[in-house]
């Protein structure tokens, strides 16, 4: 399957497909609420404020598979609306590795780091910059989502 062919449930539960962000810059996130990475949040939100209106988004992903994110998605929706006034758009609470794991994420896990490793995610907030051209680019959880790598790659691949 193609990512592009991904069928996606938001948080609200409406549905969408990957399709939908084609032409777009994506920055793919498996977050998680009660995660010490959860202050990412308010990186992930500036960039979204910040390049959104010029074809770029990010698309969290609420993940309960390192038993850091809450019970429901509307619990998670009015924890990262409260507390970090996010804004990008979010898939319904998901699994990223295992047999359950998302078929976005069984795309995304296929693509090699900058250390040319590929396989399951190893923890909450790994990133996967997905670009206009279907090229996907992966940063592990401990590169912050305003890295300078991964805003320069942000930049130069904005269709706007």
């Amino acid at each position: 399957m193609a990512i592009k062919d991904v069928a996606l449930t938001m948080l609200d539960g409406t549905s969408a497909n990957f399709a939908d962000y084609s032409g777009k810059v994506v920055l793919v996130v498996n977050v998680a609420s009660r995660c010490g990475l959860s202050p990412q949040y308010e990186a992930l939100e500036a960039l979204q404020r910040k390049y959104s209106a010029r074809g770029f988004t990010v698309l969290g992903v609420p993940s309960g598979q390192f038993l850091q994110e809450l019970k429901d998605n509307d619990s998670i929706a009015e924890y990262c609306s409260t507390t970090w006034g996010v804004t990008f758009p979010m898939t319904e609470k998901s699994a990223v590795n295992g047999k359950k794991r998302h078929s976005l994420y069984k795309e995304l896990v296929k693509t090699k780091d900058s250390h040319g490793l590929a396989g399951p995610v190893t923890w909450n907030f790994e990133k996967f910059l997905v670009l206009p051209n279907g090229e996907i680019h992966r940063f592990r959880p401990p590169v912050k989502p305003d890295a300078p790598e991964i805003v320069e790659m942000i930049e130069a691949n904005l269709p706007n």
